[in-house]
């Protein structure tokens, strides 16, 4: 198979994966609207985690509320740099680990994205109540996850030859 067959297959399956996390989070979200919202929190273990409907204006820890286009902006930048990466990464095996990171972040800024198009606020739901957490749901899950997956495979996995596919000139450098 060509160089470039392997990589449309490979971004495919990326895109199939970020597609399955953005429905599982959508799912997720309208059963808590459904089972949830006007209700008193679903207890899971008590003084610990539940279930507890939340409709959220802002971003993480409640920051920016009411800044929906600003949100929305910077959600489409992210998935434009995701979509950067996704053209750039190379088809190979060691690279499947950010590929699943690319989908995770891809995954959850579209489904908070979704939200904020269609609701003007996101749908969060769990709660840990223990540590006063605030309360996220399957994207945010999804974004946190990938983040910290990107960032250790960055920091500690991948050598900067192995990161040269992010460089925006090719060629020789220039002196």
């Amino acid at each position: 198979m060509r160089h470039g067959g392997k990589k449309i297959i490979w971004v495919s399956l990326d895109i199939l994966l970020a597609a399955a996390l953005t429905a599982l989070d959508q799912f997720t979200k309208k059963l808590a609207a459904a089972k949830l919202m006007g209700r008193e929190p679903f207890v899971i273990l008590k003084g610990i985690f539940e279930l507890d409907y939340l409709e959220n204006k802002g971003s993480a820890f409640g920051m920016f509320q009411n800044q929906k286009v600003f949100l929305l902006c910077v959600s489409a930048v992210f998935l434009i740099l995701m979509a950067y990466l996704w053209m750039r990464m190379p088809a190979e095996k060691k690279y499947l680990p950010m590929y699943i990171a690319v989908a995770g972040i891809v995954a959850g800024g579209l489904g908070n994205m979704i939200d904020r198009f269609r609701l003007g606020y996101v749908i969060d739901f769990f709660s840990f109540v223990l540590i006063h957490f605030p309360v996220f749901n399957v994207a945010d899950i999804c974004i946190v996850l990938s983040t910290i997956l990107m960032a250790v495979l960055l920091l500690f996995v991948y050598r900067e030859e192995d990161l040269a596919f992010l460089a925006w000139k090719r060629g020789k450098d220039v002196v």
